[in-house]
């Protein structure tokens, strides 16, 4: 009988995301070893999808593979810091301007996800908020209507959640401050100044290295 080729594929994605989600996005993860074993009774699949899934994300430079000892999720340094903040600045600036130009910016679907943001402040999982945070900067980048830009926008999902998080546990402040930085991207945008627009995202992403680096 021919492997089920759909319930390969569903045990792997399910490794996959919660490798993504539940290990990447934990800063006490860094640095540490994966057990396959261990992983795969969590996530309820054998230990060929967690493999899999660990090799996708090897590819990927989210995981690490070092030679008799396993996988190990890396530790976000400064370089990946300042990688991560300076190729987002290119993305979501040029955005910014591609949108205002054609007159697409999307106001509206950003405003509503600031306000879930906002609530956020008030009491609620971090993660949950770093998402909000991704899907505000991608809704602007989507809005350009190009398709390989979006693709490669959300690809740096993993590394935004994990870059994140980490900002929120070293500065419990850090949620009401990019709530006050992502008003003043919203205004700018708002008011059709492209100036203002990409000098409020480059100093959110300013602000963001800044306490990730602990200068």
């Amino acid at each position: 009988m021919l492997p089920d080729v759909t319930t390969a594929a569903s045990g792997r994605d399910r490794a996959f995301t919660y490798l993504r989600d539940e290990i990447l996005s934990d800063p006490a993860r860094q640095g540490t070893f994966l057990n396959e074993t261990e992983l795969a009774a969590s996530i309820g699949v054998s230990r060929t999808p967690v493999r899999e899934a660990l090799l996708l994300l090897v590819a990927d430079g989210l995981i690490e593979m070092i030679p008799q000892r396993g996988a190990r999720v890396p530790v976000v340094g400064r370089q990946l810091v300042h990688d991560l903040m300076q190729l987002r600045a290119m993305l979501e600036c040029q955005s910014a301007l591609s949108t205002l130009q054609a007159g697409m910016t999307p106001v509206a679907a950003m405003r509503a996800v600031l306000a879930e943001q906002e609530e956020l402040t008030r009491g609620g999982d971090e993660r949950d908020f770093i998402d909000l945070d991704r899907a505000f900067h991608q809704t602007l980048i989507d809005a350009v209507g190009n398709q390989l830009l979006s693709d490669s926008y959300a690809r740096l999902r993993s590394r935004q959640i994990l870059v994140g998080v980490e900002a929120l546990f070293r500065s419990p402040a850090r949620q009401r401050q990019v709530v006050v930085e992502h008003r003043a991207i919203l205004s700018a945008l708002a008011a059709g100044d492209d100036a203002a627009a990409t000098a409020a995202i480059q100093e959110h992403l300013r602000v963001t290295e800044r306490v990730l680096l602990g200068d």
